[in-house]
């Protein structure tokens, strides 16, 4: 006989009470964030880039979440928490549906999922029709990977620091379809954009059909110039797709000004949305010609219609519309502080950790100090005495930490901060790396 474990209302939902009390945990935080979040949501440039200023706001903005007391969350490049008003969203839709599943009751969710597809349009510098609601980034890479017709002698262009849906993905269908794959690399930091631009300059031939690249390397912490490797592209004759798993919700994007063909992004990092949620852009003129992963109910038959522009990409079967229905939340949230106010904490936050990570005498940055040449996403390795393995599971176990660990020949760390972070939560990871550095020296 089967066990239903039943999880209690109160593990998840979060009370009037609790939240405002988050809100206010201490009278400070309270009485200074009608001044600070007024001021600074209108004048985000009034954030001081000196570290401790405005942390009062800050403090507020990480109440928004329920992170556990002691816990330092700089996972930012995987998978972020969702702050409450998301969480409650998801779940007040979730119920919803599960009280009455009827096509009826649930024919609403159409309404809602546009209303989700024109707010991400709005955030991504795009229109609705551009904009298809798939499952994450992953998906959305391999629909660029597969949407085109390749064959033998057609070359791909990629970067070598690319996420392995946007690397491996182009060579396993190359090895049934036999086209090449060729690609770009570059230092571990490069030391400039002249340098990334030469680079990938030279990359190309007169059989290059595509150029796929990560706007900002999850194994390196580098971000690319994207506006001017899609012109380059574009000047090449080929198409251009942009891996935007580490930009999107972290950096203010106008995709019709960046000028790729196609970008992927994901609502579970960054973006701090719902899980399992994400997008896929395709320019206008482009959608006709590229092809979906999965054809389902909703494609169109003598009945109905195909699906307009980038919807054609959506006919994946049941989705729960709970969470596509809550991306909307997240996008509220989103314009409520602005995009570049998320940018420059993140940035700031990133700085100071960075600056940290620098002064420990054994330490190697494979991400640059360089603002133009970095954004949140942070890689180290603490020297060659350091066992990095021990040290990821010591961050968590010991300090806290929550980050990210690349094991092999050159083993690698990662953080990378958002704004449920703050700089002195900064200052303790600083800390903990130093001791854990010094431990080997």
């Amino acid at each position: 006989m089967n066990t239903i474990i039943s999880l209690p209302e109160s593990a998840w939902r979060v009370s009037r009470r609790e939240f405002f009390r988050r809100l206010g945990r201490t009278g400070a935080v309270a009485a200074a964030f009608p001044a600070a979040a007024n001021a600074l949501i209108r004048s985000p440039q009034a954030i001081s880039s000196e570290p401790g200023k405005n942390e009062t706001f800050w403090e507020l903005v990480k109440q928004q979440f329920i992170l556990r007391e002691g816990l330092i969350l700089m996972n930012a490049a995987n998978l972020c928490p969702s702050p409450i008003a998301v969480m409650e969203t998801v779940f007040g839709y979730l119920r919803d549906e599960d009280e009455d599943a009827s096509f009826q009751n649930r024919a609403k969710y159409e309404e809602f999922l546009e209303i989700s597809r024109a707010k991400l349009a709005g955030l991504m510098g795009a229109s609705a029709d551009e904009i298809a609601m798939v499952r994450n980034t992953s998906e959305g890479n391999n629909l660029a990977v597969n949407a085109l017709d390749l064959k033998a002698g057609d070359e791909v262009l990629l970067w070598d620091q690319n996420h392995p849906t946007n690397n491996v993905a182009w060579r396993v269908r190359a090895a049934r379809q036999g086209f090449a794959v060729k690609y770009v690399t570059l230092p571990w930091p490069p030391t400039s954009v002249e340098e990334i631009l030469n680079a990938f300059q030279k990359g190309f031939t007169p059989h290059t059909r595509v150029l796929s690249f990560s706007d900002v390397s999850n194994v390196s912490g580098t971000a690319l110039p994207a506006k001017e490797l899609c012109a380059m592209g574009h000047e090449h004759g080929t198409l251009v797709h942009i891996d935007g798993a580490q930009t999107f919700g972290v950096k203010k994007l106008n995709l019709h000004d960046v000028g790729c063909d196609s970008y992927a992004g994901s609502t579970h990092k960054w973006f701090v949305g719902p899980k399992e949620a994400g997008l896929f852009y395709v320019r206008k003129d482009r959608i006709t010609d590229t092809w979906p992963l999965v054809v389902g109910s909703g494609w169109g038959d003598e009945v109905a219609p195909a699906p307009e522009g980038a919807r054609k990409f959506e006919t994946l079967g049941q989705r729960n519309d709970a969470t596509l229905a809550a991306v909307a939340k997240a996008c509220e949230l989103h314009n409520i502080l602005g995009e570049e106010l998320v940018e420059k904490r993140t940035r700031e936050l990133a700085a100071a950790l960075k600056e940290g990570i620098a002064g420990i005498p054994s330490a190697k940055l494979y991400t640059s100090l360089d603002p133009v040449l970095s954004l949140g996403v942070v890689i180290f390795n603490l020297g060659p005495g350091v066992d990095h393995g021990r040290a990821y599971r010591e961050l968590y176990e010991k300090y806290g930490v929550g980050a990210a660990h690349f094991p092999g020949a050159k083993p690698k760390l990662r953080l990378c901060p958002h704004i449920y972070n703050t700089m002195a939560e900064v200052e303790k990871v600083v800390s903990a790396l130093h001791s854990l550095a010094g431990r080997s020296a």
